[in-house]
């Protein structure tokens, strides 16, 4: 993954974390991160991710204000691996990959506050009147599943 790249997922991974069950354990890797044993440079990222977390909290789902923050966290990532020489920007990059790994689903399905993503199949179903519904994005196949292909030959 080259270093924008890597960069760009780094802060969306600030942005998308922030609020979640995952946000104390990611917040703390990604200030251990940044601070590279300065417990003074950790306690300034954690003061900036908590910042950050508040704002999107604070902020009504539009977003333009969540790329913007994204893009303050890519552009301090980026800033970060810069300042480094060669070899400590490669290890820095490998340790954030690592960070991103463990903290970041990789591929799949993920939804905001409030919503409710799902890697496989879904069912809604309303009872007694009631009614249900739900966005849909991608394919919808109602009814009973296909039968199998018929035999060739």
């Amino acid at each position: 993954m080259a270093l924008l790249a890597l960069a760009s997922a780094g802060g969306q991974a600030v942005v998308a974390a922030a609020g979640t069950d995952a946000w104390n354990g990611f917040r703390h890797a990604i200030a251990r991160w940044f601070g590279s044993g300065d417990t003074q440079r950790e306690q300034t990222e954690l003061e900036r991710l908590d910042q950050t977390a508040a704002a999107l909290q604070a902020a009504e789902p539009d977003q333009v204000e969540q790329a913007r923050i994204r893009q303050e966290w890519q552009t301090h990532i980026e800033g970060m691996l810069e300042n480094l020489d060669e070899v400590e920007r490669q290890q820095a990059a490998d340790q954030l990959r690592d960070l991103l790994a463990q903290y970041v689903p990789q591929g799949g399905v993920s939804a905001g506050p409030g919503g409710v993503a799902v890697g496989g199949d879904m069912s809604i179903r309303a009872d007694d009147g009631s009614v249900a519904g739900g966005v849909i994005q991608g394919n919808v196949h109602v009814g009973p599943p296909p039968g199998p292909d018929p035999p060739q030959g």
